[in-house]
């Protein structure tokens, strides 16, 4: 009997990464989708070439994505690939409009037209809340988004479950809450912070830069979040479910752990940028999983502090080893 085959969008990010790692082990065949670019960055998947199957396509791109389908046949498709990074979503706000909304509409016309028995899930996200209405917020919390970003990725979700209602598609929407790993992207906060302790502590960096020590987060582990995505897929019907810890942190609790693990005092290294503060700040995020933690057994196992500490040594040890 022939493995059952996954198509990831965007698996050379963090969690198309640790979700290719989690359906190998599962037995998968992994086909992982990426746009053709100047410069390749393969380093979160180096460790499983040979592993999976890399194919051309772009969200940008519907007729590649038809072909992607008709080629490659997958049971399961997991639609990670964004551009993801609020910050650069108010410099390039038409762009994410396109990978971000319209891209979502794309792959699931794909689906439509290729397969409906494809099971699709789409990568949702927290700041679809933005000001959050209620906290914590769950799957029927209003959204409010506060950037171009939330805004697309509000589109996205709503998309995914019209497909749902009105083609019969089993399209589900995980709404993650902020989740992070030491492949986490250095533009993010988390690695950010963890990247800038190892540089401080080499005697490389004298000083970091943040915008907004006060911002609370719910922060989990990606490598539990990837789970979540295929628990949600396994289920006899489709449905969107939040995936979160619960907890929050702030980034000055962000900080105080990662300078500790190292053995410095962040109030020696940190300082406020007004100009990296949000045009439109999100303030407090907080995550309820009982739905997905009842209907899908999901749980998270790897602590906020756990994962800090973890992205703290992976970059020290990376930094010494230059």
């Amino acid at each position: 009997m022939s493995p059952q085959t996954a198509l990831i969008t965007g698996i050379t990010g963090q969690d198309g990464s640790y979700l290719a790692d989690f359906l190998l082990a599962k037995g998968y065949r992994v086909v992982g989708m990426v746009r053709r670019a100047s410069t390749e960055n393969f380093e979160r998947i180096e460790h499983l070439r040979g592993q999976v199957e890399i194919r051309q396509a772009d969200l940008l791109d519907q007729l590649s994505l038809i072909n992607l389908l008709r080629q490659v046949r997958p049971r399961e498709v997991y639609n990670l690939a964004a551009q993801s990074f609020v910050p650069t979503s108010w410099e390039q706000p038409v762009l994410t409009g396109e990978f971000t909304a319209i891209g979502v509409t794309r792959m699931l016309e794909a689906v439509r037209l290729v397969d409906r028995e494809i099971r699709f899930y789409q990568a949702s996200s927290s700041e679809m809340f933005g000001k959050a209405q209620e906290t914590p917020q769950t799957e029927r919390t209003p959204f409010y988004p506060r950037s171009p970003y939330g805004v697309a990725k509000v589109y996205g979700h709503w998309i995914t479950v019209n497909y749902r209602e009105s083609y019969g598609i089993f399209a589900c929407s995980g709404i993650l809450f902020n989740h992070t790993s030491p492949r986490r992207g250095k533009e993010f906060v988390t690695r950010k912070v963890t990247d800038a302790v190892a540089r401080i502590k080499a005697g490389g960096a004298p000083q970091l830069l943040l915008g907004n020590l006060d911002a609370r987060r719910d922060w989990g582990y990606a490598g539990d979040y990837v789970e979540a995505m295929w628990q949600m897929l396994q289920q006899p019907a489709p449905d969107d479910y939040v995936i979160a810890t619960g907890e929050t942190h702030s980034v000055q609790e962000l900080c105080e752990i990662a300078f500790a693990r190292a053995g410095l005092r962040w109030q020696d290294h940190v300082s406020l940028d007004p100009k990296l503060a949000r045009p439109a700040e999100v303030d407090l995020l907080q995550g309820d999983a009982a739905k997905a933690k009842r209907a899908l057994g999901w749980q998270p196992r790897v602590s906020f502090r756990q994962v800090i500490e973890m992205m703290v040594d992976g970059d020290l040890a990376r930094v010494r080893g230059r």
